[in-house]
């Protein structure tokens, strides 16, 4: 039984582990490339957005809300909505990298206030000082976005996206080494 739950482990953290190494692959791909990497993910939001807006629309013509009919034109004009600038990203791929830089930046605005008010709230904390740090940093990167925009369209979508797979895929490694260790006997 050992053996075959050893075997089982094996077999599993072995497609983990490729899968982590193809992972942060893309990661670093995309950091070497970050607006080809840039322009593939507003691709992926633009195909996200257009499926959001047909599953709206669909949503709309439920039994549920089929019978109540300002409900249901509202979640047709939702669906339109997302629809339409779903399909405005797909053709103007660009322009669409530019908005998802703009609002990258302004999600980082709002994250290093709302982490500062939050340092202070917990000051005598340990480990506050940490949130206060982390807020200076997401200021500075909205702020280096947002004085280089729309230049760095070309490199912040594409960079961050690199970073979080890299990171991602050394932590699934990690997971999944650490998962092998302990089955593997010694």
């Amino acid at each position: 039984m050992e053996n075959s739950l050893t075997a089982d482990v094996h077999r599993d953290t072995t497609w983990s582990i490729v899968l982590s190494v193809l992972i942060m692959i893309a990661g670093f791909l995309a950091i070497a490339l970050p607006f080809i990497a840039g322009i593939t993910f507003t691709m992926i939001v633009g195909w996200m957005l257009i499926f959001a807006g047909v599953l709206h629309i669909v949503y709309a013509f439920q039994a549920g809300h089929a019978r109540v009919a300002r409900a249901a034109i509202w979640q047709v004009l939702l669906g339109a909505a997302y629809a339409f600038m779903g399909y405005y990203v797909l053709a103007h791929p660009v322009a669409g990298l530019a908005g998802l830089t703009v609002a990258i930046a302004i999600y980082l605005f709002v994250q290093a206030l709302i982490e500062m008010v939050l340092s202070f709230q917990l000051r005598p904390a340990r480990g506050a000082g940490w949130l206060l740090f982390d807020s200076i940093v997401a200021f500075i990167l909205a702020a280096m976005i947002w004085a280089t925009w729309p230049s760095s369209s070309a490199w912040v979508v594409g960079v961050i996206v690199g970073i979080s797979m890299l990171f991602g895929g050394m932590t699934r490694l990690m997971l999944s080494l650490a998962a092998r260790r302990i089955v593997t006997p010694a």
